[in-house]
């Protein structure tokens, strides 16, 4: 699909009919107290529209009402085709929806339409019909037991699940949790981040239209205390998937051991290291990745590359072509296709980005700040124990610091709490894999920046993970529990000689 002008964007965001209201049991409802908050396009402060500011009652009514659809099996005992082909087509109806989701999404978020129309939105939806699909393809298990026994090893849906989630990809890390979760059968209760609640009422109206029953996908709006607490210690709540920062996503483990002990799943931040050795081939090339891992989305990305671990010897002329493609990242208005940076989602965040900056000594590239944008910076560190090299800035900030070798390089890769994603320059295969083996990272990635795809899943080690993994055929593995069900085939006549 071809994009457009900046004016036809426009006026496509001005003719929004944006949904306000909480969604629970299959249709749009005001808050219990009546409470709302105001949602703002952070390109322009303008008000987007006033959205249901839900609160604990509101959750507790969701979680009801999807335990109700769960215990009558409405959708956990569908035939797995039927449901595969209910979310079949919901991709249908946000692909003809592209272009709406796409500029709503920007809007509320600040992030670029190019990047909501080429990637965020076709990524949803093929992330949706990708689990899908494989809902009539995983089989269940018969383990090796002995002729007289037949011990079968089931998947049953876990139940009724919360999913909390980040304000940096709301469409695709929306589908990265409803993907898996409807596809195991489940019912659930999310809460969408308070600064983009837009495109997930969205996606909850068009689930309806495709068939998704009423009672299985609520969304809750609200904040973290008044309803992201609320689903962590309600007690019919049978998991929680959280995305978020590492700060938040403990509090899930606190809330879960003080009421019910449910299952939590955390993806949680990042500091994430790219190490360029001197053997690296096509610097201009590794430049490119560098500069899209750590300023894609404004760097508001658990997995950016914000940490370079440079060679002394490639360095000068890495910076250089790093100066160079990162110019090419204008901010700008975010309607604007020719726009590759767009506003930082709030102005509590843009605040925070900007007190990095302050404490900067050495600023290589960039720096300035104005209004809600930052533009690509690059500055240097003088060591791995500085609060640059070490804190996850979720902007647009790349962290230099220098070494001398390999074994350097990957004592400071890991010398970090997290350990989410990791990049590799080298032109030799042996120190890649040694060094891909030795980083403690959910994702290592080998003369290139990337999480890897679909079909991989993705997480991480240490304080950047807990409890599993989204995307890939293990993501269904959190939304289901085991079940061994051992049949005794002993004959009779042997059973009495017992």
């Amino acid at each position: 699909m071809a994009l457009l002008t900046q004016d036809e964007y426009t006026s496509i965001a001005a003719g929004l009919d944006l949904p306000t209201g909480a969604f629970i049991d299959g249709a749009f409802r005001p808050a219990t107290s009546g409470k709302t908050f105001t949602s703002t396009n952070p390109a322009t402060g303008d008000k987007l529209a006033d959205i249901a500011a839900c609160g604990a009652e509101d959750v507790d009514f969701a979680v009801e009402k999807a335990r109700a659809a769960f215990d009558d099996g409405r959708w956990s005992k569908m035939h797995p085709s039927e449901r595969k082909d209910v979310l079949i087509r919901l991709c249908k109806l946000m692909t003809r929806n592209a272009r709406e989701l796409a500029v709503m999404e920007s809007i509320d978020s600040g992030k670029t339409i190019y990047d909501c129309e080429t990637v965020d939105v076709p990524e949803t939806i093929h992330c949706l019909k990708w689990h899908a699909e494989a809902i009539d393809k995983i089989y269940d298990q018969v383990s090796p037991a002995s002729d007289d026994h037949i011990a079968m090893v089931v998947r049953e849906p876990i139940g009724v699940v919360g999913l909390v989630l980040p304000w940096n990809f709301p469409l695709l890390m929306l589908a990265w949790k409803i993907g898996p979760a409807l596809a195991a059968g489940c019912s659930l209760v999310i809460k969408p981040a308070k600064e983009t609640t837009l495109t997930a009422l969205r996606v909850a109206e068009l689930a309806m239209e495709a068939g998704v029953p009423a009672g299985v996908l609520n969304i809750v709006p609200g904040g973290g205390s008044e309803v992201g607490e609320p689903i962590g210690r309600q007690m019919d709540i049978d998991m929680v998937s959280f995305t978020g920062s590492t700060v938040t996503g403990k509090r899930f483990l606190t809330y879960s051991a003080e009421s019910n002990a449910k299952e939590v799943v955390l993806e949680m931040g990042g500091k994430n290291p790219a190490i360029v050795m001197e053997d690296a081939e096509n610097l201009d090339r590794v430049a490119q990745h560098i500069v899209n891992g750590a300023f894609w989305n404004m760097g508001e990305n658990c997995s950016a590359s914000s940490l370079l671990i440079v060679h002394k010897d490639v360095k000068a002329e890495l910076l250089e072509r790093i100066a160079h493609h990162a110019k090419q990242w204008n901010i700008g208005d975010p309607l604007d296709p020719e726009t590759r940076m767009g506003a930082l989602v709030s102005e509590g965040h843009y605040t925070k980005v900007c007190g990095y900056l302050e404490q900067a000594e050495n600023v290589l590239i960039g720096g300035k700040a104005d209004k809600g944008f930052v533009e690509a910076t690059v500055v240097e560190v003088s060591g791995n124990d500085t609060t640059l090299a070490r804190e996850e800035i979720f902007g647009p900030v790349l962290s230099v610091i220098e070494v001398t070798g390999f074994d350097e390089a990957i004592k400071i890769a890991n010398d970090t709490e997290y350990g989410l994603c990791a990049s590799i320059f080298t032109a030799n295969a042996k120190r890649a894999i040694r060094g891909a083996r030795a980083i403690r990272a959910g994702t290592v990635t080998v003369n290139s920046f990337g999480e890897g795809d679909i079909t991989t899943p993705f997480g991480g080690y240490k304080q950047s993970g807990f409890g599993g993994r989204d995307n890939s055929v293990h993501a269904h593995d959190q939304y289901t529990q085991l079940k061994t069900i051992w049949i005794d085939l002993a004959d009779d006549a042997d059973e009495a000689v017992d």
